[in-house]
């Protein structure tokens, strides 16, 4: 399993005891495309999920988690339209720990991808974070717990 020793008690994620010992720019954040407004995004898909740089929309919940993340020295971000695009990434880039935000079906997926791949030594721990409200569009995140895991 890949969600390893026992879980940090943040409420509202379930969180690897050991997620401290790894700086955050050997981390992976995934942030699931749902998250963005759905009238007026800026962003563009591509190849390696969606492009997010060109943004300046304070009012986006991908906007303020990106902008938080690097402030705290994450580099490995990825704004995945789903959970293939997502375990691909975490592969080809073999972070010591990810952050996953998503719904249950998609972080239920995600860990069993990660779980069946081929690692040349340990996976990567994985933080969960659910959507508080899901549907593929619109969707919402508790902004606290994805602050609190974050900094953690």
């Amino acid at each position: 399993m890949l969600v390893q020793n026992r879980p940090v008690a943040i409420e509202g994620a379930t969180v690897p005891e050991n997620l401290g010992g790894v700086s955050p720019d050997r981390r992976m954040l995934l942030l699931p495309h749902c998250l963005r407004p759905s009238d007026g995004c800026p962003g563009r898909m591509t190849k390696q999920g969606l492009d997010c740089s060109a943004c300046q929309r304070q009012d986006c919940t991908i906007w303020q988690i990106i902008q938080e993340a690097k402030a705290l020295g994450y580099t490995n971000i990825c704004v995945a339209p789903g959970g293939r695009l997502a375990a691909r990434r975490v592969i080809e880039t073999a972070p010591e720990a990810v952050i996953a935000v998503a719904c249950n079906k998609e972080l239920r997926e995600g860990v069993e991808a990660l779980e069946a791949a081929d690692w040349p030594d340990q996976p990567p721990s994985v933080v969960q974070v659910p959507l508080l409200r899901d549907g593929c569009v619109d969707t919402a995140v508790d902004m606290d717990v994805v602050h609190s895991v974050l900094s953690t």
